[in-house]
């Protein structure tokens, strides 16, 4: 797959849950191979994917904005960093939402 094909709401991804679905899917998908690994219970790594879940649904409704749409090609480019990209997107997306 070529970079700019990775779909939107990965790129929206933090490194922890990036790292959380690494795991999910070496774990072959087990809950309590997730819990054991994290040290917590299954209810809670149940919330933690719930939450993931829920955040790659969000993520996939939204249609972004043509700034948005330019500021993550330039990070595909790597004419941005990853960190000052979602600067940029957080920036945009109060002014937006404050209007």
């Amino acid at each position: 797959m070529d970079i700019d094909q990775i779909p939107i709401w990965l790129t929206e991804l933090s490194e922890e849950e990036l790292e959380f679905i690494k795991l999910f899917v070496l774990a072959s998908g087990s809950l309590k191979e997730l819990a054991k690994h994290y040290e917590i219970t299954y209810p809670t790594i149940r919330l933690k994917l719930d939450r993931l879940i829920h955040k790659i649904e969000v993520s996939d409704q939204h249609r972004p904005s043509g700034m948005i749409d330019l500021i993550k090609e330039l990070t595909l480019q790597n004419k941005l960093d990853l960190a000052t990209a979602k600067q940029l997107i957080e920036m945009y997306e109060k002014e937006e939402n404050s209007k």
